[in-house]
């Protein structure tokens, strides 16, 4: 019992002096606790995985590492959770309304925190439920940019997102260059030309984007898209959704978080036509004050990321909440290449609009897909599920051929995949070729500066044999909230620490 009490409280990363505070004891008395000192009766081993999973206990400080003992066989059922690149989408988007905004589920994590960040130190009121299941955001009558944490908004891409809003504010603005993952030149051009049709005038110097926005006569705006991007569609649907005429956005990602942003343009009284497509007619209004409440839809890159996790660890294993229309190519491609699974009936997501059901992964003998794998534009194979394919295809008989044509650098990150053990061979920046079946080995790791490259470490390592050590998980916990304790309910080992 001492022993399943110390791997729970390391799990969760959390000191024994914050979890003896909680309990009321000594860390002395905790420690002969976990060391199997002291006996218990059921109601301290009740206090003690209260207080083990008390809200209000942060992980301790200093850079996050993950201890990943393998080889895992996981089973059960586990919900997926909401988008994490709707979340900061519609965060952005609420800087629209001046009424108030409540976000249910939205996901706790890094990405989200940083945008948070930002919101309040430029005034935004940021206030979360007691039990963090819903968060309110209500804006001031005039933002404060000057006051922005310049810190906060350079880690994070999504702050380019402003852009729409801001310019319907203020005659002139600066934003710090955006940062994120490490995946190579990501040009922001597409929006900066879009927006020039709103007046938007942008300048790109010593970091920052200096932004002067002009008159620009009314009438139906029409805007061709020259990338079919989610951000930049996500920007010009903003922009739009203040300025009280037509806009008719062509060549738009309908991807699923741009259609997260339409539906909470719509509870604000804005009219879109075309919602799933990649036509938008877009009406707009002069002004925004509504009290909403909207949830965001499940994240179709998190399934993908559990399904990998079954498929590695060649389990059986439901993923629950999963929104299929985004994972049908994805699905596809899987069953050409031998995994065997079943699906649920359709049901509604919490916003009323998005199709989810439950997919039951089965243990399968896979083969090498039959064409190479590579990403399109929605309805196709989204770009950030490619990675998974990297793990999927190392657990696959035969050679498979992964085309990144999106990003220069992500590939290159996959081959860290070869230190547990993997056989892959980077034929370009673009180009990966997978060599299967593979003997999961353990290894120390430093996780690579992109975020679905790292889980895709994180998910081998639950198949390799021996201790993985993950190091520098910050990655990671920009895009999914506390992975590790939810996979260690379904049977893994992974135990988080702090330097």
């Amino acid at each position: 019992m001492g022993r399943l009490i110390r791997d729970a409280r390391m799990q969760r990363g959390l000191s024994p002096e914050q979890v003896a505070e909680v309990l009321d004891i000594a860390p002395a008395d905790l420690a002969q606790i976990e060391r199997g000192a002291l006996d218990l009766d059921l109601d301290r081993v009740a206090q003690i995985a209260d207080a083990l999973q008390n809200p209000a206990l942060a992980p301790t400080s200093g850079t996050m590492h993950m201890r990943v003992k393998g080889p895992t066989k996981l089973s059960g059922s586990i919900d997926v959770r909401s988008s994490k690149n709707a979340a900061v989408a519609l965060l952005c988007a609420s800087l629209l309304n001046k009424g108030r905004t409540v976000l249910e589920g939205i996901a706790r994590i890094e990405e989200v925190n940083r945008i948070l960040e930002v919101l309040r130190s430029i005034g935004v009121k940021v206030t979360w439920s007691d039990d963090r299941s819903e968060l309110e955001l209500v804006r001031p009558e005039v933002l404060d940019l000057a006051a922005m944490d310049v810190d906060a908004a350079r880690r994070t891409r999504s702050v380019i997102m402003f852009l729409g809003p801001l310019l319907h504010m203020l005659p002139e603005f600066e934003l710090p260059y955006a940062g994120g993952c490490n995946l190579g030149t990501r040009t922001v051009t597409p929006h900066l030309q879009a927006l020039q049709y709103f007046g938007l005038d942008v300048k790109a110097t010593d970091g920052w984007y200096h932004a002067a926005v002009r008159e620009t006569t009314s009438g139906v705006r029409h805007i061709t898209l020259t990338e079919r991007g989610d951000t930049v569609t996500e920007n010009v649907l903003m922009a739009a959704a203040l300025y009280p005429g037509t806009t008719v956005i062509r060549n738009a990602s309908p991807n699923y978080m741009v259609q997260d942003v339409c539906f909470f343009l719509e509870s604000l009284g804005v009219t879109i036509d075309g919602i799933g497509s990649t036509t938008l007619r877009v009406t707009g209004v002069e002004r925004i004050e509504a009290d909403v409440r909207v949830a965001p839809s499940e994240d179709p890159i998190e399934a993908m990321s559990l399904i990998t996790a079954a498929v590695v660890t060649k389990s059986e294993l439901t993923i629950r909440r999963s929104p299929i229309e985004f994972l049908e190519i994805e699905l596809a491609i899987l069953e050409d290449m031998g995994l065997r699974y079943e699906l649920s009936e359709e049901y509604a997501a919490a916003n009323g609009r998005t199709r989810l059901v439950d997919i039951t992964v089965y243990p399968s003998n896979l083969h090498a897909a039959q064409d190479k794998i590579h990403p399109m534009p929605f309805p196709g194979l989204n770009i950030d599920n490619l990675p998974f394919f990297a793990v999927i295809a190392a657990e696959a008989e035969g050679r498979t051929l992964i085309h990144d044509w999106v990003y220069e650098n992500r590939a290159i990150h996959l081959l860290d995949l070869n230190k547990l053990g993997a056989n892959t061979q980077l034929l370009d920046p673009h180009r990966l070729v997978v060599d299967g079946p593979t003997r999961w080995r353990s290894q120390e790791l430093v996780c690579p500066p992109a975020l679905r490259p790292a889980v895709c470490l994180l998910l081998a390592s639950l198949a390799a044999r021996g201790v993985t050590v993950l190091r520098d998980v910050y990655v990671i916990n920009r895009g999914y909230e506390d992975l590790a304790n939810r996979l260690n309910k379904l049977g893994a080992d992974v135990q988080v620490f702090f330097d």
